[in-house]
């Protein structure tokens, strides 16, 4: 297993490890998410977490890939429109859970705008990918209290 992302210093202090993330837009039609999967099929890029929003007429597919890079010069050869974000990508376990981490964020005031998990990724731990207010503060905030932050060389590659 893979050492957790070395964090790097700042001029404000510590800055968490993160994850790009690629939200693309889609028509809210049948096809449109297997159409969008089949475009990452014969690249560098492996999908590692994936959560779809829907409306009526329009889907908002949140995608956490292996290889930020490659994963924007798909898309743009594509021709998928995306907007991208970084986000904190935790590991869980008994001493470290869910709950604590949210606690830990409650007790900053920090917001958790949204969260969800990785697929299955063997060698890891549970892990949720997290989007907060204030990513340097909450990774600071997490790192003292000993949670294993990810960054994206430590997401699963293929064999």
């Amino acid at each position: 297993m893979s050492q957790a992302s070395t964090p790097t210093e700042t001029a404000q202090g510590y800055a968490p490890p993160t994850v790009t993330q690629f939200s693309v837009f889609l028509d809210n039609r049948v096809g449109k998410l297997h159409d969008l999967l089949r475009t990452f099929e014969h690249s560098a890029v492996r999908l590692v977490a994936m959560c779809v929003h829907d409306a009526s007429d329009h889907a908002v597919v949140r995608l956490l890939c292996t290889n930020a890079h490659e994963a924007r010069l798909v898309l743009a050869r594509h021709h998928i429109p995306y907007s991208e974000m970084n986000l904190l990508v935790v590991e869980l376990n008994r001493s470290h859970t869910l709950e604590r981490l949210c606690l830990y964020l409650l007790g900053a005031e920090l917001n958790i705008r949204f969260a969800y998990p990785l697929l299955d990724c063997p060698g890891h731990a549970p892990t949720v990918a997290i989007a907060v207010d204030d990513a340097t503060l909450a990774g600071q905030i997490l790192r003292r209290k000993e949670f294993r932050l990810l960054g994206e060389e430590d997401l699963c590659h293929p064999q």
